[in-house]
């Protein structure tokens, strides 16, 4: 493909790999759909597509794992499941030390969505955008959707609104306001030092908050940079031409480590984040 000034480059070829699939408003309020530079209120409908299309994928693959339960002759999908499901669950039961029936179904949602979504970096660069292009129509398309930082960080975001509810379920009002305020020094509560209880609570506020809000953060850009790099790679490798095909699969192979990794941490860290947020101590 050519780019608007001649030929394309090497950095208009990463650039149209990099650029998600737009849509958004103009100033007569009409959509437009491609690529909506500096619009804040854009959507990124290809990473929306992929990410919603993977989750469906993987809802009806366990349950239809589970509608063909077999305890007799279990096949092979059934093995494959059931492995998957023991290894969340224990990991929740050695990390997790409330009591709730959601974090096992979120954590087994989480590892086995975030690895769909992950895996999809495995597809060779050109494939489906070339697809969408040339059949489609669609200027943009990109299929990783961890590589989208709206996307890791709308994820983030959900297990920080359930670190807030677990938070103030299990402690209340009090509780929640407590530890963002007394902890991890503890105000003076009698003499003269209570003249200086007021800047140790504005103090503790600060640094727990910080801490609270880096929570959600470190979560998204955690997946979100290690799965962009690993794109980025696979463009660049795909560079080389016919040459690439030694270089795509090592790196291919490599890369299935690192996401299946990501998707156990993000997992695991949710975990441990709403253990923290039900712990009563």
């Amino acid at each position: 493909m050519a780019s608007e000034n001649g030929p394309q480059t090497s950095g208009d070829y990463i650039s149209h790999h990099l650029q998600n699939l737009q849509v958004c408003t103009n100033d007569a309020g009409e959509w437009i759909l491609g690529k909506c530079p500096g619009e804040f209120w854009a959507v990124n409908i290809d990473s929306m597509f992929w990410s919603v299309f993977l989750g469906l994928i993987f809802v009806f693959a366990f349950r239809r794992a589970a509608k063909k339960t077999s305890a007799g002759k279990p096949g092979k999908w059934q093995a494959f499941v059931e492995i998957i499901v023991e290894f969340v669950d224990s990991a929740v039961k050695d990390t997790f030390h409330g009591k709730s029936n959601l974090i096992a179904p979120l954590g087994l949602t989480i590892f086995v969505w975030v690895f769909l979504m992950n895996l999809m970096d495995l597809v060779p660069v050109d494939w489906i955008p070339y697809f969408s292009e040339h059949v489609l129509g669609l200027p943009y398309m990109k299929v990783v959707p961890t590589t989208d930082v709206n996307i890791t960080f709308g994820m983030s975001i959900s297990v920080f609104v359930l670190i807030i509810f677990y938070t103030i379920k299990n402690k209340g009002v009090s509780g929640f306001i407590g530890e963002l305020t007394l902890h991890p020094i503890a105000p003076p509560t009698k003499g003269l030092g209570l003249l200086a209880a007021p800047f140790v609570i504005a103090f503790n506020f600060i640094l727990e908050s910080v801490a609270l809000l880096a929570k959600p953060v470190s979560l998204s850009l955690r997946l979100f940079g290690n799965m962009f790099a690993g794109e980025l790679i696979f463009i660049l490798i795909a560079l080389i031409g016919w040459f690439q095909l030694p270089l795509h699969f090592g790196w291919a192979v490599f890369h299935i480590l690192i996401v299946t990794l990501q998707a156990f941490i993000f997992m695991m860290l949710t975990i441990v984040y709403l253990s923290l947020a039900s712990a009563k101590h």
